[in-house]
């Protein structure tokens, strides 16, 4: 049964469709999660569809200097 979810989970990673993968999401200023998002973040796309989710934060954050 593990080797079952490791091929799905490998077929899943490598068929991704409109997934834009984990770079176009750390760039934009996202974090690619398992599952779902944590609160305070929303679904801004897919790093790979569709396990693998493209977070955002609600509010923008802010620097100190």
């Amino acid at each position: 049964m593990g080797i079952l979810w490791f091929i799905l989970i490998f077929v899943s990673l490598t068929s991704h469709g409109d997934a834009h993968g984990p770079d176009r999401c750390n760039h934009e200023g996202g974090l690619c999660r398992v599952g779902n998002c944590v609160s305070g973040e929303y679904l801004a796309r897919y790093c790979f569809e569709p396990i693998i989710l493209c977070c955002k934060s609600l509010s923008p954050t802010t620097a100190k200097s």
